[in-house]
């Protein structure tokens, strides 16, 4: 975890997973680096927002494409998780714990820790979902529980395809300058 810049309420806080992602924000805004994964984001997000209280958090990165054509930046509407199986462990204790997050209009993020890079996963995810990545669900959970309002924007980066990894990583500062511009023109 690493911050950049000061948090202040009347502000947005940035939160991305990597360095590669966060590289061309400028010094505008605070951001907030987590590391790659749920586990990553929702202790880096938690930690920061028990401190320190923004106007809003934005969750800025890319995300796998998991419907034919789906490409540019997309604002999410729901995120769900799809590594955690939320029915069964409802029906087992009675009660649910990581059911999907509304957050208002746009797409579905299915999120898991896990790189969706094609096959039986890929095909399971775009049956309800339209976009995949590993940090959405955890973001937006950490500010649900501290009352920050969020919004996670995502950058259609790859088709979570067998390329996915080499496409995403050939293409990543292209897409930090894609996801500049977006917090430039939007915030």
């Amino acid at each position: 975890m690493r911050l950049t810049g000061t948090v202040r309420e009347d502000r947005p806080l940035l939160v991305v997973a990597l360095d590669e992602e966060a590289r061309q924000l400028g010094d505008d805004l605070p951001v907030l680096i987590t590391g790659v994964g749920k586990v990553c984001a929702a202790v880096s997000v938690a930690a920061l927002l028990a401190t320190a209280r923004p106007a809003y958090v934005v969750n800025l990165g890319t995300a796998g494409g998991l419907r034919h054509g789906l490409d540019g930046v997309h604002e999410i509407g729901t995120v769900v998780q799809h590594d955690f199986d939320d029915e069964s462990v409802a029906a087992i204790v009675g009660h649910h714990f990581g059911g999907p997050i509304v957050l208002g209009e746009g797409l579905v993020l299915a999120t898991g820790d896990r790189f969706v890079a094609g096959g039986p996963v890929r095909d399971a995810l775009a049956a309800h979902a339209d976009l995949v990545d590993m940090e959405g669900y955890a973001v937006a959970a950490a500010c649900v529980t501290a009352g920050v309002p969020a919004r996670l924007v995502k950058l259609v980066s790859d088709d979570a395809g067998a390329d996915a990894g080499r496409t995403w990583a050939e293409s990543v500062a292209d897409h930090a300058h894609t996801l500049a511009a977006w917090a430039h023109d939007h915030l």
